[in-house]
């Protein structure tokens, strides 16, 4: 028997120290930093970002992740050894420019993320059936059915919400792309909750 177990030890052993290919690796960091967020929130029923929008938080440029997504598959292709941004950066990859998503519009687009005083100039509360920004005390109201507002809910079942501008300011702005109950677009007039839609694009399977 312990014979038996040696073995089994001695084979996850070897597994441990076999050398992990770059996608495992990548996915593995991802996954990690993905558990984190997790872990701190407040609810077990938090979601955590698609692997997409994962690269832009691991971006220390926080380019947009629909952006990099390509050319993460085309590293993936590749056979290069180095991790993902330092191939992208510095490496191997750095003169890449995909017909799908140039370089320059790669650099270009850049996601803010807010720092928790900016989130509170985002921050509504609902009042007697009302959303209200939580300062001003005044009611969200869209002036235009072609504004896409969007929202999330953070694990401190607080409600954040603004408009969505493409490449720059999306679901993860609000909470520097921690995890949250749930994210989509609303349209609100007078702070009347009219249309919400969850945006399931944004957000993986819960696990």
């Amino acid at each position: 028997m312990a014979f038996v177990q040696w073995n089994k030890d001695i084979e996850s052993f070897e597994c441990f120290l076999r050398p992990e290919t770059k996608a495992l690796r990548w996915r593995r960091l991802i996954s990690n930093v993905s558990k984190v967020g997790k872990g701190l929130s407040m609810d077990s029923k938090a979601n955590t970002l698609v692997l997409k929008h994962w690269i832009e938080v691991i971006d220390p440029e926080h380019r947009y992740g629909n952006n990099l997504h390509p050319y993460y598959k085309e590293w993936l292709k590749s056979s290069t050894n180095q991790d993902f941004l330092v191939w992208l950066n510095f490496g191997d990859g750095k003169e890449v420019d995909l017909e799908e998503c140039p370089r320059s519009k790669l650099d270009q687009q850049c996601v803010k993320y807010l720092g928790p005083k900016e989130r509170e100039y985002y921050e509504y509360v609902i009042v007697d059936g009302k959303i209200l920004h939580n300062m001003t005390g005044t009611p969200l109201h869209h002036g235009s059915p072609h504004l896409k507002y969007i929202f999330v809910v953070s694990t401190a079942k607080k409600l954040y919400a603004g408009e969505k501008e493409k490449g720059i300011f999306h679901h993860s702005s609000f909470l520097a792309g921690g995890a949250t109950l749930t994210a989509g677009r609303l349209f609100v007039e007078d702070g009347l909750l009219k249309i919400r839609k969850a945006n399931e694009d944004f957000l993986s399977p819960k696990v």
